[in-house]
């Protein structure tokens, strides 16, 4: 019999070896507007039990997903306040979710079928897993590398989760791969629209400061994009291809890891060079 793997919980993290010497004021700022986005991992599974509402089994598995989301929001917001003793996260979090809002009260995918739902969350792992990953390899604090080890992880498994679920909803909508890439490609698009930049807004800006979408994205991407290594975008792009019905080890991946590495790192140098 196979037993379990216990999920890790807040006590396995090492809070006694905290460095503030070590904290990197700008990926301090970036671990803020995580800690809103993964705390808000609640509103994404009613949002996902809603579309789904007569699968019991994918629901089961969101409900769990939701939790280990909301844990992550928990883990690096109670970091970002060892750090910065002025960071209130249940304060910056209201803020955040009084600007921005899931559509809750959908009962159809956003994304026009629920193989298209998956294949949009298949990606949203592959954004996650990617970024845990860069932030844990670039940062030195030793709670904070600690931390985004088990978020990281934790992404990687989501990610097969919802790809495991795809394969199967696409036995019987056969979305078709066209579809797929162009849900793949808007998903990925989507990462520069209100949520990570009001995030970033929530978690750092002076109370009062005004919201500017283009003004916050870019701050975000600016401090966020520079972490990246290739063997991230190599790693994420793989998977994008895999969730898009696109050969992932083909010479097309090949070409797109090394091109996507080239811009990410050129619009991160651009956008810190203005900041």
């Amino acid at each position: 019999m196979v037993m379990a793997t216990r999920h890790w919980t807040l006590d396995d993290i090492p809070w006694s070896r905290f460095d503030p010497a070590k904290i990197d004021p700008e990926i301090l700022k970036v671990a803020k507007a995580a800690s809103m986005v993964e705390y808000n991992g609640a509103d994404y599974a009613t949002y996902l039990c809603n579309v789904f509402s007569d699968d019991p089994a994918f629901q089961e598995a969101v409900r769990v997903w939701a939790r280990e989301e909301v844990q992550h929001g928990q883990a690096l917001g109670r970091w970002a306040e060892m750090a910065d003793p002025g960071f209130d996260f249940d304060t910056c979090f209201k803020r955040f979710t009084a600007g921005y809002q899931l559509p809750l009260e959908a009962t159809r995918s956003v994304r026009g079928s629920r193989s298209g739902e998956l294949v949009a969350r298949c990606i949203v792992e592959v954004g996650t897993s990617s970024h845990y990953s860069a932030l844990g390899a670039a940062c030195e604090e030793p709670v904070l590398r600690a931390i985004c080890r088990h978020i990281a992880a934790d992404e990687f498994r989501h990610y097969k989760l919802f790809y495991t679920h795809l394969k199967r909803y696409l036995a019987a909508e056969n979305i078709g791969r066209l579809r797929r890439v162009a849900v793949a490609l808007g998903r990925i698009g989507e990462s520069e629209d209100d949520e990570l930049a009001y995030a970033y807004y929530a978690a750092n800006a002076a109370p009062g400061e005004p919201y500017d979408r283009k003004r916050w994205s870019r701050a975000y991407a600016a401090r966020a994009f520079t972490h990246y290594r290739p063997e991230h975008v190599e790693r994420g792009i793989a998977m994008a291809f895999k969730a898009a019905g696109l050969d992932p080890q083909g010479l097309l991946a090949r070409m797109a890891a090394r091109a996507g590495y080239r811009l990410l790192r050129a619009r991160g140098r651009r956008l810190a060079a203005a900041a």
